[in-house]
């Protein structure tokens, strides 16, 4: 028979041991508040203020009626048109616009065709656009006793498959799991095994530690990447549209990112299972949740869509999606690539000065 005064006792040492540890206490009640809040904002499938570029050929009363209804919309955002023609495809590849709408000369007057143009490099977006876009058009219609023809065309992904969406974006989630989780356990193994002593007394810098440790998982995570891609290609029959190398010199700093978020985490962490539970925590949610991958950064409230620019998944999304489904140069894409470039000298120049501090 079990002795309830033992079992009684061991229930009191696990519990102390519960309540004297930050670490635990945290992954029970601030970590489940966190995914609430996050999970409970950022869930919104309704979108907003999607980028409008409308081309008034007509000018009369009937188009500048159309215009307003839709500037007045919370769904849309009217952006001035560019000098020359609209060229939707340029204007979405340069995220200036997700979509344009063409009023032809004589709008209501001999023609009621509208011609809308929308990027499907987002493909619940483009869905939700031209239903929006219809009703507001079919309530302009009715109001006006009127039928109008709104004609949708989707461009970079004209069939809406949502493997084209979310095969970019696994990729992004993958890697900055992955490669966060390698190097966030490498220095608590060290640690945990003992061996952390015999590099201290070697004559390297903490600094070279660090980079001793993060260049040979660079390679692997561009392994990972490439495997990651050629699989997602062949399965979902997702198109890759940009250049190559474009393509492996941003993900070598998407990589690198990655990484350098390992390195900071294993600076902080003392155990591997907490390294790894910090590395998932860090990278795994923001990345589903606030990265633009599952749900629209647009709709989250101003407060997550300031947080989402410290995500580096957020970047990497526009790189990837941009070269596989629009075929990006590095014109296009520069800005992103800069971010992360700027991020992993952070994160890295962080870690080599809490490294030494625990050195000291």
């Amino acid at each position: 028979m079990p002795d309830l005064k033992r079992i009684k006792a061991m229930a009191q040492k696990e519990l102390f041991h519960i309540l004297r540890d930050p670490r635990t206490l945290v992954i029970l009640f601030l970590m489940p508040l966190l995914q609430l809040i996050i999970f409970g904002y950022a869930m919104n499938m309704e979108i907003r203020d999607v980028p409008l570029v409308i081309a008034d050929y007509s000018g009369n009363s009937a188009s500048k009626e159309l215009i307003r209804v839709f500037s007045n919309t919370r769904y849309f955002v009217v952006v001035p048109q560019a000098e020359g023609s609209l060229e939707p495809e340029t204007l979405f590849r340069n995220r200036s616009a997700q979509a344009s709408l063409v009023i032809p000369p004589g709008f209501m007057e001999s023609r009621f065709d509208l011609l809308l143009q929308i990027d499907a490099g987002d493909q619940n977006t483009a869905q939700m656009v031209q239903s929006y876009a219809t009703a507001i058009v079919a309530s302009l219609g009715a109001k006006l006793s009127a039928g109008i023809d709104l004609r949708p065309v989707v461009i970079f992904n004209p069939d809406l498959k949502s493997s084209f969406f979310f095969v970019p974006g696994l990729i992004a989630m993958i890697l900055v799991m992955i490669c966060a989780l390698l190097t966030s356990i490498s220095i608590s193994r060290e640690k945990e095994l003992g061996t952390m002593e015999q590099i201290l007394v070697s004559p390297v810098s903490a600094t070279e530690i660090l980079l001793g440790k993060v260049l040979p998982y660079i390679a692997l995570g561009l392994m990972d990447a490439l495997l990651i891609l050629g699989v997602g290609m062949l399965l979902f029959q997702v198109p890759f549209r940009g250049d190559f190398t474009v393509f492996l010199g941003f993900t070598f700093l998407y990589v690198l990112t990655a990484l350098c978020i390992g390195l900071m985490v294993s600076t902080i962490a003392k155990t591997q299972q907490a390294a790894m539970m910090m590395a998932l925590a860090i990278t795994l949610l923001p990345t589903i949740l606030l990265s633009g991958f599952m749900f629209p950064i647009a709709s989250m409230p101003p407060l997550l869509q300031k947080i989402t620019y410290i995500v580096p998944a957020r970047y990497y999304l526009q790189i990837i999606r941009g070269i596989m489904l629009k075929g990006n140069s590095i014109a296009q894409l520069y800005q992103s690539g800069l971010t992360l470039a700027g991020m992993s000298l952070l994160l890295l120049v962080v870690a080599a000065r809490r490294f030494k501090l625990r050195l000291g």
